[in-house]
């Protein structure tokens, strides 16, 4: 058997490779956008690559699996129930697909999403138990996937949960992150065991009451241009920039600034609509960072743009993604909402009529965040 696990830096996302040495079948499992490493990897091995397998439609990141299909042949697979606008192959609970003498046998886990699969690998000429799961966005190293990306619902992840750790201890388990917002407590190591989680994991050792509570308790903000991710990723539209593929540099402004440049800048808060009606900066447009690419057209291009959000983690990436996206002037707040209300400035409450357009909204704030 061949295996190998390809991690991206950029969105804590894992892909995998399997073939068998004596067919040279190969199977991607959640394969990212940037294919070539892939056909890289098959032609220096000779494998031929039979299937693409997404344990489930993707929203944070998009997915190489229909351009591999397009640029070698293979075959689509996600679980029955995925709701999507292309052809696959639809996979069932214990049904298994065959790489040569390997077996890679669906186990329906839904919770992080209705349709998530996880898939047992077995070499039966080695062994006939299973060596390895990839468990998708359902059981993570220290962490369990959460259920709030659209179909998904956190008792089935505990039940999920429960069937996989029901596995033997051996069986090592590669997760499909190892970072970024699928979870709130992930370790940052890229595969454990199924032993060491059922004994470690926080998550595994709560009655299935406290579990539901916990994941439906202090949900994280979106992800990154979820709503286009996710929806290209159903065949529903066809965005692929939605992904942030660089880095551009970005310049940090504090407080004063903000302050000083008033009505010449668009401040645009990018949290989620129930932290900004919390307490926003006066003049700030919201505009969530899961619907930034779908909103991008609504933004001005002529304009200095400045994004703010909590601490700054997620402004510097929705930055990034705007300066990517050709906006010629953009910074981000250091310190976000945080920092200002830190610095004595008031905040004020409200939704500031948020499903106004922004190039509307833009001009109804004018004049309040200028003159303090």
């Amino acid at each position: 058997m061949y295996f190998k696990q390809i991690l991206d830096e950029r969105c804590g996302c894992a892909s995998y490779v399997i073939a068998s040495r004596q067919t040279l079948e190969a199977a991607i499992v959640d394969p990212a956008l940037t294919i070539e490493p892939y056909e890289e990897l098959l032609r220096e091995r000779g494998f031929r690559l039979r299937y693409v397998i997404d344990t489930h439609v993707h929203a944070d990141h998009v997915s190489g699996a229909r351009r591999l299909r397009d640029r070698l042949g293979a075959e689509v697979c996600l679980h029955e129930s995925a709701a999507v606008h292309y052809p696959f192959r639809p996979l069932k609970d214990g049904e298994e697909l065959s790489l040569g003498q390997l077996r890679l046998r669906v186990v329906h886990t839904p919770g992080h999403r209705s349709e998530l699969m996880s898939l047992l690998v077995i070499n039966p000429p080695r062994s006939p138990e299973p060596s390895m799961v990839l468990t998708g966005d359902s059981l993570l190293v220290g962490d369990v996937g959460r259920p709030d990306f659209g179909g998904g619902d956190a008792r089935a992840q505990q039940r999920s949960i429960a069937r996989l750790l029901e596995l033997p201890d051996w069986v090592a388990v590669f997760p499909g992150h190892f970072e970024g917002p699928c979870g709130k407590g992930m370790c940052g190591r890229p595969s454990t065991t199924i032993g060491f989680e059922r004994r470690f994991n926080p998550l595994a050792r709560l009655a299935p009451q406290e579990f539901v509570a916990n994941l439906e308790s202090g949900v994280p903000p979106r992800p990154l241009n979820m709503t286009a991710i996710e929806a290209t990723n159903r065949g529903a539209i066809d965005c692929p920039e939605a992904m942030l593929v660089s880095a551009p540099p970005v310049e940090a402004v504090g407080p004063e600034a903000v302050e000083a440049v008033g009505d010449a800048a668009l401040l645009l808060d990018v949290r989620e609509l129930g932290e900004y009606a919390r307490a926003h900066i006066p003049g700030a447009t919201n505009l969530p960072q899961a619907d930034l690419a779908s909103r991008i057209a609504e933004l001005p291009r002529n304009r200095r743009i400045i994004v703010v959000c909590q601490s700054a983690q997620r402004s510097l990436r929705a930055a990034q993604y705007l300066k990517q996206s050709g906006f010629p002037e953009v910074e981000y707040m250091k310190g976000g909402t945080v920092a200002w209300k830190q610095s004595g400035r008031p905040v004020i409450q409200g939704d500031g009529g948020h499903s106004t357009p922004i190039v509307e909204s833009v001009w109804a704030h004018a004049g309040s965040v200028s003159g303090r």
